[in-house]
């Protein structure tokens, strides 16, 4: 081979080694975070909805970072702003950032959700109206369950004694150890623990939606929408419903949440 030949082969090499080092193979795509509402801590959310992030990842060929906030107070402080741009949140939430920061709700967890107001079989609470002035567990405001509880107490004069918690599990142990005469908790926990006594449930709502801010391009929309309704359809989206513990997605529509949003009326920020 010719001296010529083997320059021009060394650096072809070369300039394919600095195109691979200023434009990678992930060059033309976009890294979207995607934050879950704050009903566990970090780390349990970082370990039960990593496969959901990986999962529209390979779906959108995009980069879907998931984030973690610490609480409700945090998460509601930094939602407000627009800083994420695909969120899977409670219907008043959902609502409030169609109405507010034209987002878009992509898809719904395929069911409804209500809160039941429980206390200790052994202690048992009759009605609401007991627990004036007693201590009663909680997310913080304004989690779903907090907004739930204040409508139970509408008279600001008449309250329960909040105990903030970080998550239902907290909130059940609260009142299972009696540091708390009564919890918010899903409804759907209530069963899960014999030594609950159910006081009174509120009315359902809408599941979790995930929704897209206006910086989500519509095709990177779609993708996600269709990846996460016909996940039941294949074995990949079958295998992460199982690990989200989730029947499956459904088509949803910002009507779907409407109004839900007056929910956070008195919340700061509103």
């Amino acid at each position: 081979m010719s001296r010529s030949a083997t320059t021009s082969r060394v650096l072809r090499a070369l300039l394919a080694a600095c195109m691979m080092c200023i434009f990678p193979s992930s060059w033309g795509a976009e890294t979207y975070t995607l934050i879950i509402q704050p009903i566990q801590s970090p780390k349990v959310t970082k370990q039960s909805y990593q496969p959901l992030a990986d999962f529209l990842s390979k779906a959108t060929g995009q980069t879907i970072k998931l984030v973690t906030a610490r609480n409700f107070v945090t998460y509601w402080q930094t939602m407000r702003k627009g800083k994420y741009d695909l969120v899977m949140d409670a219907a008043h939430f959902t609502d409030w950032r169609i109405q507010k920061l034209g987002y878009t709700p992509l898809a719904k967890i395929n069911s409804v959700v209500s809160f039941t107001l429980v206390s200790h079989a052994d202690n048992p609470i009759l009605e609401p109206a007991e627990l004036l002035g007693k201590k009663v567990a909680v997310l913080p405001s304004p989690s779903m369950g907090a907004v739930r509880l204040s409508e139970l107490f509408p008279n600001v004069m008449r309250q329960p004694v909040i105990v903030n918690v970080n998550n239902s599990q907290e909130a059940v142990k609260k009142v299972q150890e009696g540091k708390a005469l009564a919890a918010i908790i899903p409804t759907r926990m209530v069963g899960a623990f014999a030594f609950l006594s159910p006081v009174e449930q509120t009315a359902q709502v809408p599941h979790m939606a995930i929704s897209a801010s206006r910086k989500v391009p519509n095709d990177i929309r779609k993708k996600i929408r269709d990846a996460l309704i016909n996940a039941k359809n294949t074995p990949e989206g079958r295998e992460l419903l199982q690990k989200l513990v989730l029947e499956s997605f459904e088509p949803t529509s910002k009507k779907a949440y409407r109004s839900y949003s007056r929910l956070l009326e008195g919340v700061f920020g509103y």
